[in-house]
C-alpha cells in the first residue's frame, strides 16, 4: 500500500513538472513572437532558446529561432535549426513552412540546386502553396542560368588554355632560335675574348719589355 502511494506521488510529481515545462515553453514562445514582430530579434532569440531549454524537441521553437537568426544574417545557424526541426516534425503544414524557409536561405546563398530540392519537399507536404511554387520556378530558372554561365566560363577557360598552349609553343620555338643565336654569339665572343686575353698578355709582355 505504501509503495503504491510513492508511485502515485512520483507520477503526480512528473506530471506537474511536465505541465510546468509546457507552460514555460509556451510563455517563452509567445514572448519571443512579440519581440520578433517588434523586430527585437536578439531578445526574441533569447526567448526561443529558453523555450528550447524547457523543451529541447520543440519544433516550433526551432523554426521560430531559425527565422530570428535569419533576420540577424546568421544564415548557417538558422539552417541548422530548420534542419533539426525537419527531422522531428511530423505535421505536414509545419514541414512545408520549414522546407520553404530552407529553400529561401539556399536561394539567397545562390545554391539553387538545393533551393529547388527544398521547395519541392515543401510542395510535397503542401501542394497548394502558390508562393512556394513561384519560388521553385524562380530557383529553377536561376539554376539553369547559373549552369549556362558555368558552361560559358568553362569554354572560355578552355579557349584560354588552348591559346596559352599555342603561345607557349611559339615562345619555345622562338627561345630555341634565340638560344642558338646566343650560343653562336657566346662562342664568337668567347673566341674573341681569348684573342683579347692573348693580345693583352702580349702587350703587357711588350710593355714589360
Amino acid at each position: 500500500m505504501l509503495k503504491s502511494k510513492y508511485i502515485l506521488f512520483a507520477v503526480f510529481l512528473l506530471a506537474t513538472v511536465g505541465v510546468s515545462a509546457q507552460k514555460a515553453e509556451r510563455d517563452y514562445i509567445r514572448k519571443g513572437n512579440r519581440l520578433f514582430n517588434d523586430s527585437v530579434f536578439v531578445d526574441a532569440e533569447v526567448n526561443y532558446r529558453k523555450a528550447l531549454e524547457a523543451n529541447p524537441k520543440s519544433t516550433v521553437s526551432m523554426y521560430n529561432l531559425g527565422n530570428t537568426l535569419s533576420q540577424q544574417q546568421k544564415f548557417q545557424d538558422a539552417m541548422e535549426q530548420y534542419v533539426s526541426a525537419s527531422k522531428i516534425e511530423k505535421d505536414k503544414m509545419k514541414l512545408a513552412h520549414i522546407y520553404h524557409n530552407m529553400g529561401v536561405l539556399f536561394q539567397a546563398g545562390k545554391d539553387y540546386a538545393k533551393a529547388v530540392d527544398a521547395y519541392k519537399m515543401s510542395l510535397r507536404n503542401n501542394p497548394a502553396d502558390h508562393e512556394t511554387r513561384y519560388n521553385l520556378a524562380l530557383a529553377q530558372k536561376m539554376l539553369k542560368d547559373q549552369q549556362n554561365q558555368q558552361n560559358q566560363d568553362q569554354n572560355q577557360d578552355q579557349n584560354k588554355d588552348q591559346k596559352s598552349k599555342i603561345k607557349n609553343k611559339i615562345r619555345i620555338k622562338t627561345s630555341r632560335k634565340i638560344r642558338n643565336k646566343m650560343k653562336r654569339k657566346i662562342s664568337s665572343n668567347h673566341r674573341s675574348q681569348k684573342k683579347n686575353k692573348i693580345t693583352r698578355c702580349q702587350r703587357r709582355m711588350l710593355n714589360n719589355c
